[in-house]
Order: C-alpha cells, then structure tokens, then sequence
C-alpha cells in the first residue's frame, strides 16, 4: 500500500478533497481526514484505560459517534495525541493513525480496527502531521493499491493546491534547523557535513515505534538502519550525527510532549 496526503489550510478544504477521492473510488476504510478538535476539555474527563508512558502526556479519548452529514456515517474518533492536543479522526484509518500517534481511542473503535487492514500506515510521517495538526492544519490521508492510482490523487491534491507532505516535512525542518546546527557546532563538529545523517537520526526518533525510547533500547532498529544508509552512502561517516541526531529528536520530542497547552 502507499500512503498519499495532503495538508490543508481548512478543515472545508479537506472534506472536499476527501468527496473528491471517494467519487475516484478510494474506498472508505482507505481515507481518512485528520483534523484539530476543540473538545479537549471534554475529553479530559472520559476515563483512561491504556498505560501512559512517562513524558508522554495525557493519552486518553473516545468514540463520539457517526460524522453526520459529513462522511456517510463513518466512525468519528476524538483522541488526545500526545503532544498535540485534541483531534478528530474520521474512519478506521484515522482511528488506526490516531493510535500509532499514542491516542487511546476507546474499546469499541479499538475492537473494529482488529479486522482493519492497515498495512501501508505511514508512521515514518506521523510527526509530520502532527506538526500540521499543531499549526492548526488539517491532514487527508489516503491508502492506495499502486502507484498508479497514487499518481492520480497526488494529481488532484495538486490542482486543489494541497501542500505535500514532502513539503510540509521540509518546513518543519526549516523552523529546527538553526538551534540543531548550533547544538551540534558546539560539540565541535561540522553541522554542514554530518547534517544528512544526523537528520535522519533526528527523524528515526519521531517514528511511532520508537517514540520515547533511548537509543540502546531500540540498538537492533536502529543498526539496522545504519546499515542501510552505510549501503546507500558509501565510505560516509554516518554513525556518530546520526546518532546524536537520535538523542537531539527524542529530547524534542519529550519537551513537545511536556509543553503545557495554552489556555
């Protein structure tokens, strides 16, 4: 499966694209609208039944129901997403990324997305939507079978003048760039040589698989992904950046996780 996303300015802008990709075929439990929700206070009260990991904040949320009028009666999750807040999720893949993202969505989403079919989930990207989802946006995602069809709704987020995620991505690393080049200068190392490497350290951090956790407790993974960057740039001093970049993005992520909300 391949993942295919668009950021949006507007919640209205989203829903149409969603319509669009249906009258395209995509089917329902392939397509999801990510938005930000105002019911966070609400959802401060429904019960939390799955451990929190510490540093991770609150992770609680509920099933609030049909989306009524708005996506043919498909499941309409609320969750709390550790350091985002509050956001609503439309249909079973919304209700999957909301979970890879560290929202509890309650027992009877939960006992649904058991016969779901999420392969293809991009969690890689999770913490680039979640950088939208802050910033007020909203993320439509859609699972696709080929490349094909991938083609197709890539074309129409453009005419509709979505921002890609690959975009979205480079933003958010724009607004890092210069505190991480001068955390890493002052170890007396050359920022713009080891930049590469220790951005993908930086962003193997943020996976959901790894979120929170020290580098030694996720070696395997990670040498393993040395290893594949070792292949694809060879003779390149990768394991050092790419290794602080790692510590510099799970503490970036903790202090997101601990950044008390606005009132």
């Amino acid at each position: 499966m391949k993942a295919v996303t668009g950021v949006f300015r507007s919640r209205a802008d989203a829903e149409r694209v969603m319509t669009q990709m249906r009258s395209l075929g995509i089917p329902e439990d392939k397509i999801t609208l990510l938005t930000p929700d105002k019911m966070e206070k609400n959802l401060q009260s429904v019960p939390n039944e799955s451990a929190e990991q510490p540093g991770m904040g609150k992770a609680i949320g509920a099933v609030v129901g049909a989306a009524a009028g708005l996506s043919g009666g498909a499941l309409l999750v609320v969750a709390l997403v550790p350091g985002v807040g509050a956001i609503t999720a439309i249909g079973l893949l919304g209700a999957a990324l909301l979970t890879a993202a560290g929202g509890s969505i309650g027992a009877v989403a939960g006992g649904k997305l058991e016969n779901s079919m999420t392969e293809g989930l991009p969690e890689d990207e999770l913490f680039v939507y979640e950088d939208a989802l802050r910033k007020g946006r909203s993320v439509v995602v859609a699972l696709v079978e080929d490349e094909a069809a991938a083609s197709r709704l890539r074309e129409l987020l453009t005419v509709e003048e979505a921002e890609s995620v690959d975009a979205a991505r480079e933003q958010w690393w724009v607004g890092l760039r210069s505190a991480e080049r001068e955390h890493y200068t002052t170890l007396g190392k050359n920022f713009d040589e080891a930049e590469k490497f220790y951005r993908l350290g930086f962003e193997a951090a943020l996976h959901a698989r790894t979120r929170c956790k020290e580098y030694d407790q996720v070696l395997g993974e990670m040498t393993a992904k040395l290893e594949e960057i070792e292949q694809q740039y060879p003779g390149a001093n990768a394991d050092e950046p790419f290794t602080k970049g790692y510590e510099r993005g799970r503490d970036y992520y903790q202090q997101i996780c601990n950044k008390p909300k606005a009132a």
